[in-house]
C-alpha cells in the first residue's frame, strides 16, 4: 500500500517511498555518497553483498550519528548463493559488514546466478526462502523479499512457503513498465521497487522526456523518478554528485494521467 511518504508492506512495516541506491558505487566512494544522501534527508539506503560496498555504507550510517531505527537499510543475498545454510551464513556476513544487528529488508538478488541467467533454481530458491523466513521469524530482518523474480519464480515460493514476499525489486523505467509483472505483484500485495529508474541514464536524452520535463518545470531525471511513483513503484535512484542527490529527491509534483499514458507509450531505449 502506498501512503504519502511511505509504502506499507503486507506485514505493516513502512518503508520510505524513495531509496538511495548504491549499485556500481565502489566501496571507497560509497562512504561519501551515503553521507551526502543522509545529509539531504534520505532515510532509505539500498546495498548488497555483491556491490562490495556494505562496509562503507554501514560506516557512513554509523558516523552520521543517526539513530539506527531512523534509517531503513536493505541488502541482498548474492545471486549465486542458494540454499538454507548458505543463506544464513551470507546474511551474517552482511550484517557484520554493515555493523548492524538487524536488517530492515533482505532480498534474494536474483532467481539464478548472473552467469547462468534463466537457469531453473526453483528448489534452491525455496530452501533459500525458508532460511529467510527463519531470519524474519527470529527478528533479524523486518521484511523479506526478492529481486529480478518473474511471476513464476514468485509463485513457486508462495506455493511452497509460509510468507509471501513483501517486495520484488526489478528494473522499471519509462519504456519498460513491466505491466504484467506489476499487476501480479499488486494482486499479491507485493511492493515493487524500481531500480535503474533512469535506465542508467540512457533515457535522459529522450526528446519526449525532455519536452515533458520542461512542461512541468523539472529535470528529465525528476520526471523519470516521479513516473515510477505514479505507477506506485518505489524508485531507487543513485548518484555520487550532491546536486543530483538533492534533485532526485525533490518530487513534490504530479504527472497527469494523460501524460503518464504518453510516457507509457515511449519505446524501451534498451530494446533498440
Amino acid at each position: 500500500m502506498m501512503k504519502e511518504n511511505t509504502f506499507v508492506f503486507h506485514n505493516g512495516v513502512e518503508i520510505p517511498n524513495i531509496g538511495f541506491g548504491t549499485w556500481q558505487i565502489p566501496n571507497e566512494e560509497a562512504y561519501d555518497a551515503v553521507t551526502m544522501a543522509l545529509k539531504n534527508r534520505y532515510t532509505h539506503i539500498d546495498t548488497a553483498l555483491a556491490y562490495r560496498n556494505e562496509e562503507n555504507v554501514g560506516k557512513a550510517i554509523k558516523d552520521f550519528d543517526i539513530a539506527r531505527e531512523k534509517v531503513f537499510i536493505t541488502s541482498k543475498l548474492p545471486a549465486q548463493i542458494k540454499g538454507y545454510q548458505e543463506t544464513l551464513e551470507a546474511f551474517n556476513e552482511t550484517i557484520t559488514n554493515l555493523g548492524v544487528d538487524y536488517l530492515d529488508l533482505y532480498l534474494i538478488h536474483a532467481p539464478w546466478p548472473w552467469d547462468e541467467k534463466g537457469k531453473d533454481c526453483t528448489e534452491e530458491n525455496i530452501q533459500t526462502w525458508k532460511a529467510m523466513e527463519k531470519l524474519y521469524n527470529d527478528g533479524k530482518i523486518r521484511a523479506i523479499g526478492v529481486s529480478n523474480f518473474s511471476k513464476s519464480d514468485i509463485q513457486a515460493i508462495i506455493d511452497a512457503c509460509e510468507i509471501v514476499p513483501m517486495v520484488n525489486q526489478i528494473p522499471f523505467y519509462i519504456g519498460h513498465d513491466q505491466k504484467s509483472l506489476l499487476a501480479y505483484c499488486k494482486e499479491h500485495d507485493i511492493v515493487v521497487e524500481a531500480y535503474s529508474p533512469l535506465a542508467t541514464g540512457q533515457i535522459l536524452n529522450s526528446p519526449e522526456i525532455k519536452e515533458m520535463s520542461e512542461k512541468y518545470g523539472v529535470t528529465p531525471a525528476q520526471l523519470c523518478i516521479r513516473y515510477c511513483l505514479e505507477h506506485e513503484t518505489l524508485p531507487l535512484p543513485k548518484s555520487t554528485h550532491e546536486e543530483r542527490i538533492i534533485e532526485n529527491s525533490k518530487l513534490d509534483f504530479k504527472i497527469t494521467p494523460e501524460d503518464v499514458k504518453k510516457l507509457d507509450a515511449i519505446e524501451d531505449v534498451r530494446a533498440k
